[in-house]
C-alpha cells in the first residue's frame, strides 16, 4: 500500500512541479506522455484533485473527453472523482476539523459551517450540490465527513448524483470543444 501511495504522490508532485496542471493543453500533453497508462494517471489525478485541490476538476474532464472520447473520458473521470470524494470524506472523518481547516481558509470554513447549519436537510443540499456543476464539491465532501452523515449515505449520494455533472462535461467537451 505504501508503494502505491508513493507512486500516486510521485505522479502528482512531478506534474505539479513541472507545471503540467496550469493549462488544459499542458495537462493533456502530460497525460499523453504516459501512453497506455494515461487513463490510470488521469484517474489518479482526478482522485487527487478532490483530496488536494491542485487543479480544477473540469480540466480533467476536458482532457479525458478530448483524449479518450465522451464514454471512456466519463468513466475515467467518474471513477477518479468518486474515489477522491470518498477518500476526502474518510480523511475528514478520521482527522476531523483540524484537517479540514488546513485544507481551506478559516473564513471559508466558518462560512460553510454557517451555511450548512442553516439548512434543514443537509442530505438534500449535499445531493443537489454534488448533482449540479460548479458547486464546491470537494469541500462538501470534507464537511460531510465532519457531520453525522453515514458513510453509506454519503457513498450513495456520490454514486447517484456525481455522474450527471461529469457526463455533461464529458459530452460537451468531447463534441463541442
Amino acid at each position: 500500500m505504501i508503494i502505491i501511495i508513493s507512486i500516486i504522490v510521485g505522479i502528482v508532485l512531478k506534474g505539479w512541479i513541472d507545471g503540467k496542471f496550469s493549462t488544459i493543453q499542458t495537462l493533456k500533453t502530460y497525460i499523453l506522455e504516459y501512453g497506455m497508462f494515461g487513463p490510470i494517471v488521469l484517474t489518479i489525478l482526478q482522485m487527487m484533485q478532490v483530496i488536494l485541490p491542485v487543479l480544477p476538476g473540469f480540466f480533467g474532464c476536458i482532457v479525458g473527453a478530448s483524449i479518450y472520447g465522451a464514454t471512456n473520458g466519463f468513466w475515467i473521470n467518474y471513477i477518479g472523482i468518486s474515489l477522491g470524494s470518498i477518500f476526502a470524506f474518510l480523511l475528514a472523518r478520521k482527522y476531523g476539523v483540524a484537517l479540514v481547516k488546513k485544507m481551506i481558509s478559516i473564513e471559508k470554513y466558518e462560512r460553510f459551517v454557517q451555511w450548512i447549519q442553516s439548512k434543514k436537510s443537509y442530505t438534500w443540499v449535499l445531493f443537489l450540490s454534488i448533482l449540479l456543476p460548479l458547486a464546491p464539491d470537494d469541500f462538501l465532501c470534507y464537511f460531510s465527513g465532519l457531520c453525522s452523515m453515514s458513510f453509506k449515505k454519503f457513498t450513495w449520494i456520490i454514486v447517484l448524483a456525481k455522474p450527471w455533472c461529469i457526463l455533461f462535461y464529458c459530452l460537451f467537451f468531447a463534441y463541442f470543444i
